[in-house]
């Protein structure tokens, strides 16, 4: 084997979270590449969290979808070549627009894009197909914010930037476990709390890794955001503490805004009541907001994704129009994105009920967006959101669809009723990296392999509207294309060549950056105009640069709003008076608790991508219910035990963790296994499909469900060498572990647990068996040449099986010791393994064991002290949390040990 090749570090962005971190990578010439923060990109300075730090480790070509596929007469899918599958797709779209009309068709994208590819998508749809039917994921991220803001600004405009988490004296995070879901800006924080003392407050129902850091925690009742912020309003009224001078002149409607809040929230005891918190905590809140200019309001998906997430994010937005705190250093809303490229997606169009560059379906904006395209069949109104489009399609009257870049079938709430309605359309087209996913796998006609991370070339906008490069170091594989190509070869094929002939990914970016500055005198916030025209060279080398970026501009602007000035029609930003909050569904005695979803630490959407890691798969390793210890008592659940999950909607069978930290009356679960990763751990499929109003995005937060005890007659674990399918006949989760795959395993009948799930397992030569049936023990192995091929071990009461972390070393040896051998079949790991435990710093790889261990001794008595010794710690500090817990847990421990 040739030795690998040094190549030159390619200036990139990170494909994760909307932070938009520049990486370095650097492709080790076997397709595969090394990764490091850059140190010069203003988003990041070099810091990566653990996902970005593990991308090198996702990059592997399993699983890739490398040729197009075409469903034949029988249902079977084959592979084909792209000219055969690009005819089919316009050809289908066509005779779908000649048969049904326009709004029979629909694309669903997603914010994994990159801003060229969201570009082409939305003119072929909205411009030549004559339908608004588009939309993406970020309908389940941002949309709340993108209305709140564009109710109060006039436009989608995120005022402030990064800075200003370093500039500011109050810190309030609400409905964000940035900790965990924006770790390089948690820390940043952090820095700015050690440093200069700023205070952090965090709103949230679930006491997680952020609320760690608070010096202050407000553990609000679901739902009750609007009332904590509305008594926010009326104290500032009530104390003086607004800025009346400012209000008069640059805002509209504080009066009825002031009113309606008072309606809602009257006083802080009030608010108390209804948010379920102590009025002291309320008080303290609201003195701190009045008397700290500094301050910004930090918001994610626990504020966006409800059925009142608009008005939640307008009742942040008006207690800082309240105080003019916008537009300045240190201070202002800020939206914290959840996809790297939600943003692009944003500026292009991407949304059902937008055109591009920012522009609505005014009839001037129309006109104007149509003159640019020359489009033949302008869509003259809005689209279908996603929930209501695939509700469309469920009843027929879409029959066309094109997904690209996302897993709808996992994703979206009533995951079983979409992945149905998937099944009933006359086209299904889905461009992909992955030949195998929920939605691939639910009846799709025609597949298309596109680029991934590495191989793309493109542009992705962050949180700060900062728009970055996304440049390709790797070749794609197979005959994988970009998806500005696939998209721009079918509306070719549809009849619309010279819009659609673009030479290269410059000439898209090109048109953007064109549209964006046409007609354009200052009464729309997109304008990238001084970005038009770069030749290929210049658009290689384009730093990091935020909007607006003018043609008479050198650079972008930091700050928006710094003048007072707005993008409404009579400049001034509106107060909205947000209606009284309640919750969509409320808890019924058949449902009595509220289901809240979110993501773990090192995962990623549907794990796509992470699930590829098996250091990123280490942390948390199946499916979960969070519950408090008095509910898990009334619902007979116990800790490591598993719990039946039901809703009106659907179920899911998980693990159970019972915390302290979960308010009583809720229940949290990850939402990132699928079907392709756990036989009975699909979240989405429960959760229901209430709306927003205005944003059209779905309550992600707030299920009503019931829960259950679910026994199982028998636990295990099953090991294989390479990529090997789940064993029948049990609830399973699938892992990534060096050197193969592992499943976690539950089993309903120890009868047959021994015998079917063996044949099932094991099909080589070499297999040693231990049984032991008045126990319920089985263990066996698979040893050739030396090597661990597989393995599978079954315990009746699940406290006979070996240590897990052991095994997954075992498969990781290339040659195992015979006293190993004998040890496995014993169950029983050999006197001195190594035995690091679950881990807890994933960017180190540093196990829950090795820091008990290093305090134990004495080595180690902090964190800071364990990251000198270990490690951990020191990259992205999303595991300091544990780590600190760890080691409190210790040293209480220590103190009722009695002396010796």
């Amino acid at each position: 084997m040739n030795a690998p090749v040094t190549l030159p570090a390619v200036r990139t962005t990170c494909p994760y979270c909307g932070v938009g971190c520049g990486v370095l990578a650097r492709a080790d010439g076997f397709g595969g590449a090394t990764v490091q923060g850059d140190p010069d990109h203003p988003a990041n300075f070099g810091k990566l969290c653990s996902k970005g730090s593990a991308l090198g480790e996702t990059l592997s070509l399993d699983g890739r979808l490398l040729h197009p596929m075409m469903r034949d007469s029988h249902g079977i899918l084959l592979r084909t070549s792209w000219d055969a599958a690009l005819d089919k797709v316009a050809s289908g779209f066509n005779q779908t627009l000649e048969k049904y009309g326009p709004e029979s068709i629909a694309f669903y994208v997603s914010g994994q894009l990159l801003t060229e590819d969201y570009y082409v998508a939305n003119k072929l749809m909205k411009g030549f197909l004559g339908s608004a039917n588009i939309d993406t994921n970020s309908r389940l991220c941002m949309a709340s914010s993108v209305a709140g803001h564009k109710r109060a600004f006039g436009s989608d405009t995120v005022p402030g930037s990064y800075e200003d988490l370093d500039q500011a004296d109050l810190l309030i995070l609400t409905g964000s476990n940035s900790a965990w879901c924006h770790p390089v800006l948690h820390q940043r924080m952090l820095r700015n709390k050690e440093t200069r003392g700023a205070k952090i407050v965090v709103i949230d129902p679930r006491q997680t890794s952020t609320t760690d850091d608070a010096d202050l925690i407000l553990q609000i009742a679901p739902g009750t955001d609007s009332f904590l912020f509305s008594g926010l309003l009326v104290h500032l009224a009530a104390t003086n503490c607004v800025d009346r001078t400012y209000v008069s002149t640059s805002t509209a409607g504080y009066a009825e805004a002031l009113a309606r809040a008072r309606h809602i929230a009257p006083d802080a005891d009030a608010v108390a009541h209804h948010c379920g918190i102590p009025v002291a905590q309320v008080q303290t809140f609201f003195d701190w907001f009045c008397r700290t200019e500094r301050t910004v309001t930090l918001y994610s998906q626990g504020v966006n994704q409800s059925a009142q997430g608009t008005d939640k994010v307008n009742a942040i937005i008006k207690c800082h129009l309240a105080t003019g705190r916008i537009g300045r250093a240190g201070m202002g809303p800020f939206s914290l994105t959840g996809q790297p490229n939600a943003m692009g997606g944003r500026e292009v169009g991407g949304l059902a009920n937008q055109l591009a560059a920012h522009m609505g379906f005014a009839e001037a904006d129309l006109d104007r967006v149509q003159r640019f395209w020359d489009a033949p069949a302008m869509a003259q109104t809005e689209g279908l959101k996603a929930v209501d489009m695939f509700e469309a399609i469920d009843s027929g009257r879409i029959k066309a669809l094109w997904i690209m870049a996302t897993n709808p079938a996992v994703s979206l709430p009533r995951a079983n009723a979409v992945r149905a309605a998937l099944a009933k359309l006359d086209l299904l087209v889905v461009s992909d990296v992955l030949e195998r996913t929920d939605t691939t796998l639910a009846g799709a006609h025609v597949l298309l392999p596109a680029a991934a991370w590495g191989e793309k070339d493109g542009t992705v906008t962050n949180s700060e509207r900062r728009i970055s490069r996304q440049r390709a170091f790797l070749d794609a594989p197979g005959e994988a294309k970009s998806d500005w190509w696939i998209v721009a070869q079918v509306g070719q094929r549809l009849g619309f060549k010279d819009a659609f002939n673009y030479p290269n990914v410059v000439s898209v970016f090109d048109e953007h950056a064109r549209l964006s500055a046409f007609e354009n005198n200052g009464t729309r916030d997109f304008d990238i105009g001084g970005l038009a025209g770069l030749p290929a060279a210049a658009f290689d080398a384009l730093p990091p640069s935020q909007w607006p970026f003018k043609a008479s501009e050198t650079a972008g602007i930091e700050r928006l709003f710094a003048d007072g000035q707005f993008f409404t029609n009579d400049r001034r930003a509106s107060f909205i008076a947000v209606a009284p909050p309640r919750l969509a569904e409320s808890p019924t005695t058949s449902f009595p608790l509220l289901l809240n979803t979110g993501r773990v630490r090192d995962h990623w959407h549907t794990m796509t991508r992470t699930g590829k890691s098996a250091r990123l798969s280490a942390h948390v390793e199946e499916p979960y219910l969070e519950i408090c210890p008095v509910d898990a008592v009334s619902y007979g659940l116990s800790d490591g035990g598993f719990a039946r999950v039901m809703s009106v909607h659907g179920n899911a069978t998980v693990r159970v963790i019972v915390r302290e930290s979960v308010k009583q009356g809720t229940v949290f679960s990850p939402m990132h296994w699928s079907a392709e990763t756990c036989s009975d751990g699909r979240i989405g499929a429960l959760v229901q499909p209430a709306t927003d109003p205005v944003s059209g995005q779905p309550e992600l937060k707030a299920t009503p469900v019931s829960v259950a005890p679910h026994v199982f007659a028998q636990h295990g674990f099953y090991l294989a060498r390479g990529e090997a399918a789940p064993p029948k006949a049990a609830w399973w989760c699938k892992v990534t572990v060096e050197g193969g795959t592992g499943y976690r395993l539950a089993l309903t009948s120890a009868a047959t647990a021994m015998t079917d799930l063996a044949a099932n397992c094991f099909k080589g030569t070499g297999l040693a068996e231990f049984t032991d049936e008045t126990h319920g023990i089985y263990r066996a192995m698979v040893v050739q040449n030396g090597r661990l091929e597989a393995c599978l071990f079954l315990s009746s009461d699940g406290q006979a099986l070996p240590n897990w972390e052991w095994l997954k070393s075992n498969l990781a040896d290339p040659v195992l010791e015979p006293d190993t051998h004998r040890a496995l079949l014993s169950g029983r790991a050999v006197e001195g393994a190594s035995q690091g435990g679950p881990i807890v710093c994933a960017c180190f790889a540093v196990g829950k064991t090795t820091i008990e261990g290093a305090v134990r001794s004495g080595a180690c008595a902090t964190v800071d002290d364990i990251g000198a010794h270990l490690k951990a710690g020191t990259n992205c500090g999303s595991c300091r949390p544990e780590i600190r817990k760890l080691i409190a847990c210790i040293a209480a421990n220590a103190a009722f040990e009695p002396a010796q």
